[in-house]
């Protein structure tokens, strides 16, 4: 294994990027580094605990692998999506995403978010990557509203007992495959280096489930994994080679 650097070498850095001899300056400058390395450690970790659970594992064997108890991992990794240290990652227009999927889900009578609403929301920002992909693909809002339609149930895993309450509630519960996905564009985003989170991480995070509704409507739409990957890496060297 790769050793990281040691406490010497992160001391330098820290002094060095703090660009100061005040300790003040360089007291900030460590707490910052310090919860990068603290967020990006948990992302990358997060990562490879998802690809655990797409391949079948359960809660048990993977709290035994990481020495903790089956609720620790499942609050640390299946619940902590909503923490503000991660939603800050999320881009201006991934978030009015997020916001756009309430409004679709009330619209639909819904008191939970699935994942349909937020392949829903996705277009509620025209101007978006994912957007072009999809309407490049021949996919438009009204064609994703058509397939969900009919199979988009009135409950589902997750959502509240009291409907009435969560429909008026400011913000609806998710289901347990719409957070699936809000956890899997964060580990998207950190596969692609990216320290952000956009709607591209959303489009790529649907596939982690090939049993959620999103992504079988895209893939019935025409747009596969393998499609939707090559089609976000494209044109986010488009936009690269722009600026």
């Amino acid at each position: 294994m790769t050793p990281g650097p040691d406490l010497q070498q992160l001391i330098d850095t820290i002094r060095e990027d703090a660009g100061s001899n005040e300790v003040l300056d360089q007291l900030g400058t460590a707490a910052s580094t310090i919860n990068e390395l603290t967020s990006t450690s948990d992302a990358a970790l997060g990562y490879f605990v998802d690809r655990a659970r797409g391949a079948g594992k359960s809660w048990v064997e993977i709290s035994a692998v990481l020495g903790v108890s089956k609720q620790a991992a499942h609050k640390r990794f299946a619940d902590s999506w909503t923490a503000a240290a991660v939603l800050e990652r999320y881009t201006p227009r991934t978030k009015a995403v997020l916001d756009g999927a309430k409004e679709v889900a009330r619209g639909m009578n819904h008191p939970f978010i699935g994942t349909e609403h937020l392949l829903l929301a996705l277009f509620t920002q025209p101007e978006s990557i994912v957007t072009r992909i999809l309407v490049a693909h021949g996919i438009t809002e009204e064609a994703v509203a058509k397939a969900v339609a009919p199979r988009s149930p009135a409950k589902a895993a997750g959502a509240p007992k009291d409907v009435e309450a969560a429909l008026s509630a400011e913000n609806p519960p998710y289901t347990r495959k719409a957070a699936h996905v809000l956890q899997g564009a964060v580990a998207e985003a950190l596969v692609l280096g990216h320290n952000y989170v956009g709607t591209e991480h959303l489009l790529l995070a649907f596939y982690r489930d090939s049993a959620s509704l999103a992504t079988e409507v895209l893939r019935e739409l025409g747009l596969d994994e393998a499609a939707a990957a090559e089609a976000v890496r494209a044109a986010i060297e488009e936009v690269t080679q722009a600026k």
